[in-house]
C-alpha cells in the first residue's frame, strides 16, 4: 500500500507555496557551495545546482544569468559563512594575540572533520579551476581569500607587536603564507583522499608560527601611574 506521500494531492488542494526570493536564492547558493566544492566548477552543471537545490531552471534563471555569475555570488555567499564561525571561534575569546593566532591555527586543524568537500575550501577549489578560464571568479576568490587573510593579520600585528618587534617580515606577508599553507594542505588532502595530511601540515605551520612569535620574548608591558 502507497504512503500518504506517494498519493497525489486532493482535487482541491492549494498549490504549494512557492519558495519566498532570499530563500530561493540561498538555497541555490546553498547548492552551488556544496555541489562545486565536491565536483569542481567545470563539472557542475546549472541542472545540477537546481536538483541540488530542489527548484526548477526558471528559478535558477530568475536569480542568476549564467552559471559563472552563480559562481561568482556563492563565493561571497562561502566567504560569508566562513566569517561567521571564525567570529564566533573559541580562540577568539583569547586576551594575548599570540594565543589567537596560534588559536586560529588549532581550529583551522579542529574543522577538519567530515568528507572532503566539507572541510575544503570552495574558493582555492575554484582558483585552481578557473583563474585563466573565468576572470570574475579568480577575481572574485582573491577577493575573499585576501579579506580573510587580512583579518588574520590583525591578530599577527598585534601579537608581531609584542613578540617580534623587529621582525623583519610584515603581518600581511604571514597571514598570506598562513593561507598558502592551509590551501595546499586542502590540494594534498584530496590528492590522499584524507584530511591525515592536512592536519600535519597544520601542525608544522603552528610550529614555525611560534618561532615567529617567540613566547619569552614578549615585550614587558608597563605598569599604570
Amino acid at each position: 500500500m502507497p504512503s500518504t506521500s506517494d498519493l497525489p494531492p486532493p482535487p482541491n488542494a492549494p498549490a504549494p507555496a512557492p519558495p519566498r526570493r532570499g530563500e530561493a536564492r540561498a538555497k541555490l547558493l546553498d547548492a552551488a557551495v556544496d555541489i562545486i566544492r565536491a565536483q569542481g566548477y567545470a563539472a557542475t552543471t546549472v541542472d545540477d545546482i537546481c536538483r541540488g537545490a530542489g527548484l526548477t531552471k526558471g528559478a535558477f534563471f530568475h536569480h542568476f544569468a549564467s552559471k559563472e555569475e552563480c559562481a561568482v555570488a556563492a563565493a561571497a555567499h562561502f566567504a560569508a559563512r566562513a566569517q561567521s564561525v571564525f567570529e564566533t571561534a573559541p580562540y577568539r575569546g583569547a586576551v594575548d594575540p599570540r594565543a589567537r593566532v596560534l588559536g586560529y591555527v588549532d581550529f583551522r586543524k579542529a574543522i577538519l572533520q567530515g568528507a572532503l568537500p566539507q572541510f575544503t575550501c570552495l574558493l582555492g577549489t575554484m582558483t585552481q579551476e578557473a583563474y585563466q578560464t573565468h576572470p570574475a571568479i579568480r577575481a572574485a576568490c582573491d577577493r575573499y581569500i585576501g579579506e580573510h587573510a587580512a583579518c588574520v593579520a590583525e591578530d599577527i600585528a598585534a601579537a608581531r607587536r609584542l613578540y617580534a618587534p623587529g621582525a623583519e617580515w610584515t603581518p600581511d606577508s604571514l597571514a598570506l603564507f598562513t593561507q598558502a599553507v592551509i590551501q595546499g594542505a586542502f590540494v594534498l588532502a584530496k590528492a590522499r583522499h584524507g584530511a591525515a595530511v592536512a592536519a600535519d601540515c597544520l601542525d608544522h605551520l603552528r610550529r614555525y608560527l611560534e618561532t615567529q612569535l617567540p613566547a619569552g620574548a614578549a615585550k614587558p608591558r608597563r605598569k599604570a601611574p
